[in-house]
């Protein structure tokens, strides 16, 4: 198999595999994991934080087949735009699933302060307190649909990790970021299942569902791995994109996530953990 078929292959388990599990866990356990799943999230953000800025942002000034470093500012500008992107996606997943929800309004805070809504699983407990089944199993397609739109540019990222490191397919930081995005897609898929389940559909279609949801997640690698081949300042702009996406993952979703999912000092510690343990896959 060559560098592109072990990285689709790499991509499906983080992505589909991911979310799929997730959907499993939301399936027959269907009960309170918050406190495991906190510390699973705060050291795979402290792992992501650690490979983005000792690796993946650095590779960016000065990526394979450059002569010379690329400015700072062209490095910052890739970096914002992909921070910007998956925020952008995220907004319109939170406009798309709760603008029914009475205390998302005008004068409601922009940032999220409760996890049901960090992981748009507010529309679903909406329906689930006011509408029959029906209405839940269209929440539960919800947030499947916002899943999917979700998971392109994490794709993207794994993709163009791997474009900046090709010889290395199942170790260095491409491996270690689908390992990342593998972990955080399974609370994502919790999120799709639970509600699919609730409202009426077979418990392994609803799992089947949630992980094609995943799927998208392949495609965005193809196309960042493809992007970042083309030339130096191509793999320029993927890796510094990359790094963006991956902040925005890290300290708009991951590290929230976490401290919303169990309120304690636990998974500050742990996150201090996973950014050790990243300086170590980085740099041993």
């Amino acid at each position: 198999m060559n560098a592109l078929g072990w990285i689709i292959a790499i991509t499906a388990i983080a992505g589909v595999g991911g979310t799929g599990l997730g959907g499993y866990v939301g399936a027959v356990l269907r009960r309170d994991s918050s406190k495991v799943i906190s510390l699973l999230l705060a050291f795979a953000g402290g792992v992501m934080m650690a490979v983005v800025c000792f690796d993946l942002i650095p590779d960016a000034f000065q990526p394979e087949g450059a002569r010379e470093s690329f400015p700072v500012w062209f490095v910052i500008g890739g970096v914002a735009t992909g921070y910007a992107l998956v925020a952008a996606l995220n907004r319109m997943i939170d406009a798309a699933t709760n603008p029914e929800l009475k205390h998302i309004d005008e004068n409601h805070p922009q940032t999220a302060d409760a996890l049901d809504e960090l992981i748009h699983a507010d529309h679903y407990n909406m329906h689930k307190e006011t509408d029959p089944r029906s209405g839940l199993f269209v929440a539960g397609l919800v947030m499947a649909t916002a899943i999917a739109l979700h998971n392109m540019p994490e794709g993207m990222v794994i993709g163009a990790t791997y474009a900046g490191n090709p010889g290395a397919v199942t170790q260095g930081s491409g491996f270690v970021i689908a390992l990342v995005i593998g972990l955080h897609n399974i609370p994502e898929g919790m999120a799709v299942s639970v509600p699919l389940i609730s409202g009426g559909m077979n418990k392994w279609k609803a799992i089947g569902i949630t992980a094609l949801s995943g799927a998208p997640t392949i495609l965005g690698a193809a196309l960042g791995y493809s992007l970042g081949l083309i030339s130096p300042v191509w793999l320029s702009l993927a890796l510094s994109f990359a790094g963006g996406a991956m902040l925005y993952v890290v300290f708009g979703e991951l590290f929230p996530e976490s401290f919303l999912s169990w309120r304690s000092k636990a998974p500050g510690a742990m996150a201090l953990v996973g950014t050790l343990t990243g300086l170590l896959l980085v740099y041993v």
